[in-house]
């Protein structure tokens, strides 16, 4: 992807909402056509679509899976593709993210967590590896902070991204040199829509003890994303910290 033109084309999961969109965003602002993927927020990626072509027709396109689904991984990578007749990149977004308190830990929680955040972005990049290594692409997954320090009551979400997180070096090492593949590593960014995992009371605690003294927003991912998929060309098997300097006071 050293040249980026308007026939360069992106897939992106877990598109529909949050960061995932605002990833859509900027990269659509960058000039990309996208692939949008979702599992469930038809209505919000319906709308997101709409948008982005009012700003550039025919440069979208809506595809609905179940990532914990290894049938449906398939026939996502062979669509992905269809869709615009080639791929250049890949961003794995996708995420479930919930507390698992130890001792109340079940078989479901662990497909749940394990298989949107580590087994469908190997299976995904694995069908997509032939496409991205003729078109020289770059992948990039989106890991978390916690991933060398991990965070209370998050018992399996620490586990699923710590894989995350090896399974981009382990990319960048098999798919070298033709494929980059980097990560970036979100701070505190949205927080849930609900209060499972933190309350308000430890939200403002956290935020407080952020150097650069806010949250982040989706942008500041985005504009991440963009980087190592674009302009990185001598960068691969790295995760970007991009948290406004709270993994140093972890």
């Amino acid at each position: 992807m050293v040249n980026v033109a308007q026939e360069n084309v992106v897939l992106i999961t877990g598109a529909a909402r949050r960061v995932g969109a605002g990833i859509a965003r900027h990269l659509h602002g960058r000039g990309l056509r996208l692939v949008l993927h979702y599992r469930g927020s038809g209505m919000a990626a319906h709308q997101l679509a709409e948008e982005l072509e009012a700003k550039r027709p025919a440069s979208v396109q809506l595809l609905q899976a179940d990532l914990l689904d290894s049938a449906a991984i398939m026939g996502l990578a062979e669509q992905a593709i269809a869709a615009f007749g080639r791929l250049d990149g890949l961003v794995n977004n996708a995420s479930s993210f919930f507390p698992t308190e130890l001792g109340e830990i079940d078989e479901a929680a662990w497909l749940d967590l394990m298989g949107s955040n580590l087994k469908a972005p190997l299976f995904l990049s694995q069908a997509l590896v032939p496409e991205l290594r003729r078109r020289r692409g770059a992948i990039v997954g989106i890991a978390d902070i916690h991933i060398e320090r991990p965070m209370r009551r998050h018992v399996v979400y620490n586990l699923a991204k710590a894989g995350h997180a090896q399974l981009i070096r382990s990319l960048a090492l098999e798919l070298a040199p033709e494929v980059r593949v980097n990560g970036v590593a979100p701070g505190v960014n949205l927080w849930p829509d609900d209060e499972r995992s933190f309350s308000a009371t430890e939200r403002q605690l956290i935020e407080a003890s952020i150097p650069l003294q806010r949250g982040g927003v989706p942008e500041d991912i985005a504009q991440a994303v963009a980087f190592l998929l674009l302009d990185a060309h001598y960068i691969t098997g790295q995760i970007l910290a991009v948290d406004g300097g709270r993994s140093l006071v972890l």
